[in-house]
Parts: structure tokens; sequence; C-alpha cells
């Protein structure tokens, strides 16, 4: 909307860039332009403001397709003014002088006859379509006969617009029956769902197999391995054993040899000691033999070698003898 300040007698006008003003005085072109500012004066002038921007014009309409469907289209449409002049010629953009507004509605006129022309064009091709085509295909068909439609309209180029791009958001179904045609999809979805889920389960039970044979591998290989270990210690201990019985009996062997040399040995001692002594008893007997009784009698006194006598008599038949042998061994 144009900025206009008014004085006494005279109003000034300043327009924005996107918009196209305009300014006719005594029927005839004073300013004509975007972004226009001047002076004018309200008795004798006639001002128009077009809007040269990019608009964009929201589509919503319901169509029925060849086997007798009823389809909804949202679009949106997005024009501008080519010709302000031939635009303000054919359509009331005309503003009111002290406060800039429109005084009609020129952009819904706009707007209503764009949304006629591309309805138009949407309805003869779904009516050429099936549902399942204007659902699958239908953004893209529309899209472009829309577009080379409203591009090719005689009346918006003879309005001086612009159809600068066409785009077709969404192509719906019923609800009961978009359901409808979506149950065999959702049936297939859950069909490779339910068999993922069962591929998952079985991998899995797959898997907890493979796992427990390794397990179960890895518990034989340690048996087995506990096996050869204990085979291991028991010819270990066996020959721990025979090696300690070999070396007893070596060292048994060997003591008996000791205790029999030894034997020998004490044996021979003996042997040589009793034969010592025997010859010594043999001499001593040999030289008692030599003696009278008396003497040996007396030897055997000196020697303490007669038994204790309680009682001793001594008569003069015994002194006498003993003291005449005494008294001559003395004189010899």
């Amino acid at each position: 909307m144009a900025d206009i300040t008014r004085f006494r007698f005279i109003s000034h006008l300043r327009a924005n860039p996107t918009t196209h003003v305009r300014h006719l005085r005594n029927g005839k072109v004073a300013h004509d332009g975007a972004g226009q500012a001047f002076w004018f004066r309200a008795l004798n002038s006639s001002l128009s403001e077009i809007p040269v921007d990019d608009r964009e014009q929201p589509l919503l309409f319901h169509g029925r397709t060849q086997d007798f469907q009823d389809v909804a289209v949202q679009a949106t449409v997005t024009y501008r003014v080519t010709d302000p002049a031939l635009a303000s010629a054919r359509l009331d953009f005309g503003i009111d002088p002290d406060t800039g507004l429109w005084r009609s509605t020129p952009l819904e006129q706009l707007g209503g006859l764009l949304t006629e022309l591309a309805q138009q064009t949407a309805l003869d091709l779904l009516a050429r379509m099936t549902l399942t085509e204007a659902l699958s295909e239908g953004m893209t068909a529309l899209r472009q006969a829309v577009g080379t439609g409203l591009r090719e309209d005689q009346r918006l180029t003879g309005l001086g617009i612009g159809v600068e791009d066409v785009r077709v958001v969404a192509v719906r179904a019923e609800r009961d029956v978009e359901k409808a045609l979506q149950t065999p999809t959702r049936e297939m979805v859950q069909q490779a769902a339910d068999k993922a889920t069962y591929e998952r389960r079985a991998m899995a039970v797959e898997r907890e197999r493979s796992i427990a044979e390794n397990e179960l591998q890895n518990q034989i290989e340690l048996a087995r391995r506990e096996e050869q270990l204990v085979n291991q210690r028991g010819q270990n201990e066996r020959m721990r054993a025979t090696e300690a019985a070999a070396a007893g009996q070596i060292e048994t062997q060997a003591a008996a040899g000791r205790q029999r040399a030894l034997a020998e040995a004490e044996a021979d001692a003996k042997r040589a000691i009793g034969a010592a002594e025997a010859a010594a008893e043999k001499a001593l007997l040999e030289a008692y033999a030599e003696l009278d009784q008396a003497t040996i009698l007396a030897l055997a006194i000196k020697q303490g070698a007669l038994p204790e006598i309680g009682t001793l008599n001594l008569t003069p038949d015994l002194i006498t003898p003993l003291l005449t042998k005494l008294t001559a061994g003395a004189d010899a």
C-alpha cells in the first residue's frame, strides 16, 4: 500500500519498489512506474496501484475421476502482473487519494479467475483418469496440465498476468476409499514385516544354535585336553614311582651291601678276636697245665675267680703244707 501524506491543497504519494503506480491527471498519464514518489492534487488525479511482485494463490477443490470416484486436489499457483498498464485497464486497481486503499478487491477477482481456470483444466484431466492413475500419476500430470493451460489462456494474457509456477501438493481420495486402497499395501508391508520378524527370529535361533554348538565343541575340546592332561599326569606319576622304586631298590641294595660288608667285617673281626682269645686261653691253659694244684688255686684266689665263700674252716692239715711250700719258695 502506498504512503499518502495529505497537506491542505496538495498530497504526496510514495510507493513501494514492488508496487507499480499509475497517475492520471485530467485523463492523461502523469506518472507511471514502480517505486514512484510525487505530488498530486486529489481533485484532478486518478491513482492506480498494481503489485508487480510474485503472488501465490492457494487452490483446494474436488474432482471426479473416470470411475466416478471423488478426489481432492491441493495446489498453489504463483503469478505476477507482467503488464501493469493492461492490468489497470482491465481490472479496477484504483486507490483512494486520501487513504491509499483500493476502492475494490482486484486481487480477489484475479484469484477467483485463476482458481476457476486451474479447476477447469484439472477437472478435464481427472475426468479422463481412473482413481488409481489419479493417485499415482495425478500430481505430475496435473502440474503440467494446469501450468500449460494457465500460461496459454488468452484471458490471463489479456489481463497482463503471467503464471510463474504451479505446484500440486496433494491428490487424495475419500478417507474410506483411500483406506481400502491402502489395505493391500499395508498387508504386503505387514507380511514383509512378519517375514522379516520370522527371518530375524530364525537367524537368532540359528545363531543361538551355532553358539551352543561352539560352546559344546569347546567343552569337548576342553574335556579332551583335560583327558590328555590326566593321562600325561598319570604317566608322569607312574614314571616318578618307577624311578623312585628303582632308586629305592638301588638304595636298599646298597644298604644291604653295606650291612653285609659290615657284618662280614664284624664277623671277621670277631673270628680274629675269638681266635686270638682261643689261642690266649689255650696258651694259658697250657701254662696252667704245668702248674700244681696249689698254685692254680692261689692264682684263682688272686684273680677272684673262686665263688663266694661264706664260711672257711682252716684245719692244720690244710695250712701246714701250704705254709711249707710258701716258705720254700721264699727261700729259693
